[in-house]
């Protein structure tokens, strides 16, 4: 018997021990690739980009900088959500470059909505952007959990690193952009504690406002 979407959620858990026998495909790194891509994100902007790393010696020298959690040297992949470092107004107009190229919308109405938009994030100050971007980072890591869940990958969210030195190592930097969340992907070790715990959630009944 197939396993429901919410059998799914129930059998997801944030794992603390990875099979490092066990590697992804690449048919579900793709997967989780096009989440990461398809994602919503506020007025499409995507101001985030995801770094993956395979490499087993790179991802030993990222243990000691995420407080030596063994989920980074074990796990199959480490995905690393990353914001850009500013938004300017080139950001913003190669956005609308690409609505028009794909839509074959036309300049005279793209046009005023990407002057407002411009004119928005001019009086935003860089704090502000972050917090924008971050959110919109979070929302991302919300698709890429249920997808993993879906999929029957294990996952394992952090925040729990050290930033700029991981920012350093992998080059990150250099290339406009600043890590918020790591998160290792792959599969469980049967050995974990946390496997067969009980969820503990406040409830649907608790949680959930229907309002008539």
């Amino acid at each position: 018997m197939s396993l429901t979407t919410i059998d799914k959620l129930h059998w997801r858990y944030a794992t603390k021990k990875f099979d490092s026998s066990k590697i992804l495909s690449d048919e579900k790194l793709k997967i989780l690739k096009q989440t990461f891509n398809l994602t919503a994100t506020s007025f499409g902007l995507q101001p985030l980009k995801l770094a993956i790393i395979s490499n087993p010696e790179l991802k030993k020298q990222l243990m000691p900088l995420t407080y030596n959690q063994s989920q980074v040297r074990d796990a199959s992949h480490i995905l690393i959500l990353c914001v850009e470092k500013s938004i300017n107004e080139d950001f913003i107009v190669d956005h609308f470059k690409r609505v028009e190229g794909l839509r074959k919308t036309p300049r005279t109405i793209l046009e005023p909505f990407e002057k407002e938009l411009i004119n928005s994030f001019t009086k935003k100050n860089s704090a502000e952007i972050k917090d924008w971007m971050i959110n919109q980072l979070y929302l991302t890591l919300g698709a890429l959990l249920t997808v993993c869940a879906v999929e029957k990958i294990d996952a394992c969210p952090m925040e729990g690193f050290q930033s700029k030195e991981y920012d350093a190592l992998l080059g990150l930097d250099k290339k406009g952009l600043e890590s918020v969340i790591v998160l290792p992907v792959g599969y469980r070790d049967e050995s974990d504690f946390f496997i067969n715990l009980k969820k503990v959630r406040r409830g649907v009944n608790e949680l959930v406002i229907e309002l008539e």
